[in-house]
């Protein structure tokens, strides 16, 4: 059975159709691309998965458990977590808090633990400090260290987008979605990124749905492909047999494939 089981999904925003009857679906354990023109409703089809919208039909199975409808936090807390197209964090808070915030739907203690301080909710503090370090170390001393006690905003962009990515995987998620994750960086930048995303698979477990417009990055990470178009898949399958697809370059260069 698949992790994540997506059936018939169709969401409209006034007269425009976003999402017009998806099927999906990403096995545990791999890493799958979502990629298509400006506008194919790939955004959108996170934000369903993720809960910020509501579908208007159609299931969203993970591990079995139909998640339509549900509120983002239950989401999370089930073992989805995401990242955004624009890197989405705490600006003034540090590094270590930023990523301790994510941890929130994993805590026990409430607010009357907060207020008394008990010895339970201290040492509770304690662990989701812990476990937000050991989360920071996976990404080298890019995000160690001095960098701790440092705001958010203080970072250069690929590190936000570096603490994006840790803080979502502070959530201890099973399924991680990354939109657009290499956005904005320097061929440097991207190379490492990648690297990362294969990474989150290989020695954190984590199974990937990438959203990403760099074709090199989408067929050095996918072991599979799905082509949106006007919220609609038009292909399905390795990279290369979608990047030859005619339907695929047709969406993105407005014409039919050249014959021969």
């Amino acid at each position: 059975m698949a992790l994540l089981q997506i059936n018939q999904l169709t969401k409209a925003f006034g007269g425009v159709q976003a999402l017009g009857g998806v099927d999906f679906h990403i096995d545990e354990g791999t890493i799958v691309s979502v990629i298509g023109p400006n506008g194919a409703g790939k955004t959108s089809f996170f934000n369903v998965i993720s809960g910020l919208f509501p579908p208007d039909s159609g299931e969203i199975l993970f591990d079995g458990d139909n998640l339509a409808h549900h509120q983002p936090n239950e989401i999370t807390r089930r073992g989805i977590a995401r990242t955004f197209q624009n890197v989405r964090l705490f600006p003034n808070l540090t590094v270590l808090e930023n990523v301790m915030v994510g941890q929130h739907c994993r805590t026990k203690e409430g607010m009357w633990g907060t207020i008394l301080q008990t010895k339970a909710q201290r040492e509770e503090e304690k662990r989701i400090e812990e476990n937000a370090k050991e989360v920071l170390s996976f990404f080298g001393s890019r995000l160690a260290g001095y960098r701790y006690d440092q705001p958010a905003f203080v970072l250069s962009y690929a590190n936000r987008r570096r603490l994006e990515i840790a803080r979502a995987m502070a959530t201890e998620p099973r399924l991680l979605l990354l939109d657009e994750p290499t956005a904005g960086m320097n061929p440097r930048e991207t190379v490492e990124l990648t690297e990362l995303i294969g990474e989150l698979r290989d020695e954190r477990g984590l199974t990937v749905v990438v959203i990403e417009h760099d074709m090199k990055v989408v067929e050095h990470v996918s072991d599979r492909v799905v082509v949106l178009d006007h919220g609609v898949k038009i292909a399905e399958g390795d990279y290369e047999s979608v990047s030859t697809n005619d339907d695929v370059i047709e969406a993105y260069l407005g014409r039919p494939a050249e014959a021969g």
